[in-house]
């Protein structure tokens, strides 16, 4: 391991895996662990949340002296297991992975010397391949990491400290979904901060934890409904209209207004004649601005109620008949608008 690892103080780091099931896909990602992170690391927690035989038999048949396995009596969940494996680590730091991922890198160097470089930031997550976003418009955090608001639990490095002193995961979340964004809330809202690495890279086979079936979407829609109802903040959908400007263009009061919105779980869509650099945070998100852009602003929440505009603001620079629409958007959803000055 290259980088912070090679420095005298270098922290420990464990591995975290719950597994449920999946063989084929948990056999591959512990396999990637060892090949990848072998040297790096002291131990490899395995959880296995009462899966099948076949999945067991599997788990038992694997040598390598860094796996500590271990079979819980009945299934507790995604975030229980986390909870009690990272209970059994002593490392400052634990890397939890999800058992559908699989690593082709070392991904440690990177996300530690993130943790060099700000005493702040909480937890890091690298990014997989289902992630469309183009990370070179957002800015750097020292360590090269992008700040996010939004948490997602899919394979992440964390202090470990913290998480038990956090108490770890939500158990009311139950099977999973939504533990890891209520955990992200509450790191935010003790001034701790979450980023991504667009540096470190995983495969994710997304969903083959839980299917795509009918029980998934009940699953997730209670969950979102609790985490919605303990965080109403984040129903925040905000869409300001501006003429073309750039981040440090705006007005402090207007940046407090975003960074306050954010934090909440809130997302800011900007939408400007050309696209903006050195965005700040992901859940600011910036498009050119069309009439197709605005229809399909305009649609969300039809079915998704978190997903529905709450507030349009608008900066100066915009065209008359941009303003003539909006107003009628605004009229026919009943929402607030809110016009800000500039200098």
């Amino acid at each position: 391991m290259t980088g912070f690892a090679h420095t005298s103080n270098a922290p420990a780091v464990d591995v975290i895996i719950p597994v449920f099931n999946a063989p084929v896909l948990s056999k591959r990602c512990i396999e990637s662990v060892i090949t990848y992170l072998g040297s790096s690391i002291q131990a490899i927690h395995i959880q296995d949340d009462a899966s099948d035989r076949e999945t067991a038999a599997m788990l038992d048949q694997l040598s390598c002296p860094l796996l500590h396995i271990v079979h819980a009596p009945n299934n507790q969940g995604y975030g229980a297991s986390v909870n009690e494996a990272i209970a059994r680590s002593k490392a400052d730091f634990v890397l939890v992975l999800n058992s559908d991922t699989e690593l082709h890198e070392n991904i440690l160097p990177p996300l530690c010397n993130a943790f060099m470089a700000d005493s702040q930031l909480a937890v890091i997550s690298p990014v997989h391949q289902d992630v469309k976003v183009r990370f070179e418009r957002y800015r750097r955090q020292p360590g090269g990491y992008i700040l996010t608001h939004r948490f997602q639990g899919y394979g992440f490095l964390i202090r470990r400290e913290l998480f038990n002193g956090l108490g770890g995961f939500d158990r009311q979340f139950g099977r999973g979904y939504f533990e890891d964004t209520d955990l992200g809330r509450r790191l935010d809202g003790q001034g701790w901060r979450i980023g991504v690495h667009p540096d470190a890279h995983i495969l994710h086979a997304v969903g083959a934890s839980f299917g795509r079936g009918q029980s998934y979407r009940k699953l997730v829609a209670k969950n979102r409904a609790k985490y919605l109802a303990r965080y109403p903040g984040a129903h925040q959908n905000i869409v300001l209209i501006s003429g073309r400007s750039t981040y440090a263009d705006l007005p402090d009061q207007l940046i407090e207004s975003i960074n306050h919105v954010l934090r909440q779980g809130g997302v800011v869509h900007w939408l400007t004649p050309a696209p903006v650099q050195q965005l700040p945070s992901l859940q600011l998100r910036n498009r050119s601005i069309s009439f197709k852009r605005i229809v399909k602003l305009i649609l969300r929440g039809w079915s998704r109620e978190d997903k529905r505009v709450s507030a349009i603001w608008v900066l100066p620079g915009v065209s008359v008949l941009l303003r003539l629409l909006i107003t009628l958007w605004v009229r026919m959803r009943s929402l607030e608008m809110r016009t800000w000055k500039t200098g």
